[in-house]
């Protein structure tokens, strides 16, 4: 499955909500290119939604921290949100979950790029701690 990549706006963020896998070839060229332009405007404030991203590679996992790095570089933040249980497990082995902040909520995401506003972040710890426990 090719990754879609849908653009939309929220109180001055973007969101990308990724589809399908992020991986070797034409999927991870897609993406860091996307990321690429949006790393353009000044201070990009970015969350990527991961809802519906079924998979990603070793070489999808360089274009996560790229996607971090080039955001970061253009003084901007990207965040991470709806990850599955697959990816997580995958972003906290590699440590890449330490690039990211991560939320449950889209709301939440939003509010961590606002000063003054209460957001809860994706709890990593309890996440080991009930994979450990299965």
């Amino acid at each position: 499955m090719s990754l879609e990549i849908r653009q939309r706006d929220r109180e001055g963020v973007t969101i990308l909500d990724l589809t399908g896998r992020i991986t070797a070839g034409e999927e991870a060229t897609k993406f860091r290119a996307e990321i690429e332009k949006l790393a353009r405007a000044p201070e990009p404030r970015l969350i990527l939604n991961l809802k519906s991203v079924d998979y990603i590679d070793s070489t999808g996992l360089g274009a996560l921290v790229m996607c971090g790095t080039a955001v970061r570089k253009a003084g901007g933040a990207a965040r991470l949100e709806h990850m599955n249980r697959r990816n997580m497990e995958l972003l906290v082995m590699t440590k890449i979950d330490t690039i990211f902040e991560a939320f449950d909520d889209e709301t939440e995401a939003v509010n961590s790029f606002f000063p003054g506003r209460v957001a809860k972040r994706f709890d990593i710890l309890s996440f080991v701690k009930g994979s450990e426990e299965e």
